[in-house]
């Protein structure tokens, strides 16, 4: 990785991006294959990337022309999203006959193929089918679904996995190290919940709570008023009510919630994912050190007081419940409703 004195206004996620297979985090199927075949001479002419955002396809095409031994000069990168007409293509296809300048490879790394034309798409199938032996194709998308099967056939597919909240976190914790700062514990791992699995959306809240720090450490409540996140009390409390089966003080945590004008949406990803670790410490009781990797000590023991009891609705019917209010929050008029509705379902206190 690079040296964190250096380029201190570039965005963390450029600057701490892997340069080599070895840096790479959270992917190890898909750089063992990679790898592996690149050193045994066996380059495909078309790479398709699929998997979520922020998970590190365009890093790994990077990667790969960089193993290659491509110059810049040899790399072209397109993003379909905003070229994604039957003419951009055009202008590939009139291309790509020419002699790299100074590598035996031309790499074209195309960024959201998922937005190209069906026009497009008839363009580039000839070129993907056969393409000059100089030339390789990367494509990358977040929706497999939309690329047709007839260009999926001709390329080498590799699916990108979320990376896990602990894997993040301690990315989160090591970057925060080497710009100067400590992070609070829990405060890593609420950075990780945040970023939904995308390392480029973790380094970015991390850079946003640098930023406003006024000293090198960091703690979690200064996390939580930068990203906007709900109090831990707020979320303990939640929890709390439907353990002790409290419908009242469960309506009285949303409703501050929405004093505080919190994004409902967060606030139960926040539930969720504390729900989820009390399940797994209940009912996997030897995931506890992985847990510990993740959440403060003091979530730690209010996750291990809330099961001690076994109480009845600390259960995978309430998570059941929680994940369908969380898919029905985008849509709701008013905001907090759901959770509420959620909330007297759960605690069967429907008359």
């Amino acid at each position: 990785m690079k040296d964190s004195t250096k380029d201190s206004n570039i965005a963390l996620y450029r600057k701490y991006r892997p340069d080599n297979f070895g840096e790479v985090i959270g992917q190890d199927h898909i750089v063992k294959a990679i790898d592996g075949a690149l050193k045994a001479g066996k380059v495909s002419h078309a790479y398709l990337l699929c998997g979520p955002r922020g998970t590190g396809k365009t890093t790994i095409a990077r990667i790969i022309a960089c193993e290659l031994g491509t110059s810049p000069n040899d790399i072209y990168e397109m993003d379909a999203a905003s070229n994604r007409k039957i003419e951009d293509v055009r202008d590939i296809n009139n291309n790509i006959g020419t002699l790299p300048f100074d590598s035996k490879y031309k790499i074209y790394i195309l960024d959201e193929v998922h937005m190209f034309t069906k026009e497009a798409w008839n363009a580039l199938l000839k070129t993907i089918e056969e393409p000059p032996e100089h030339v390789v194709f990367i494509l990358a998308t977040t929706e497999l679904e939309k690329v047709p099967d007839t260009i999926v056939s001709r390329c080498q597919s590799f699916i990108f996995k979320k990376p896990t909240d602990s894997v993040i976190a301690s990315v989160v914790t090591n970057v925060a190290k080497k710009e100067g700062y400590t992070l609070e514990e829990g405060g890593a791992g609420l950075i990780a919940l945040l970023a939904d699995g995308a390392f480029r959306d973790a380094l970015g809240t991390l850079q946003k709570v640098i930023s406003f720090s006024l000293n090198n450490k960091i703690s979690l409540k200064d996390i939580e008023e930068v990203t906007g996140s709900p109090d831990e009390t707020l979320v303990n409390n939640f929890l709390d009510s439907i353990a002790i089966k409290d419908i009242e003080k469960g309506f009285l945590c949303i409703k501050k919630a929405s004093e505080e004008n919190l994004d409902m949406s967060v606030y139960l990803k926040m539930i969720l994912a504390k729900l989820r670790y009390a399940l797994m410490l209940r009912y996997a009781p030897k995931t506890k050190k992985d847990i510990e990797g993740v959440i403060s000590e003091n979530d730690m023991i209010f996750i291990s007081n809330l099961v001690s009891s076994k109480p009845e609705h600390i259960s995978s019917a309430t998570l059941s419940v929680l994940l369908n209010t969380y898919q029905s929050l985008k849509n709701a008029v008013i905001s907090e409703l759901p959770l509420e509705m959620a909330l007297v379902e759960i605690l069967n206190e429907r008359k």
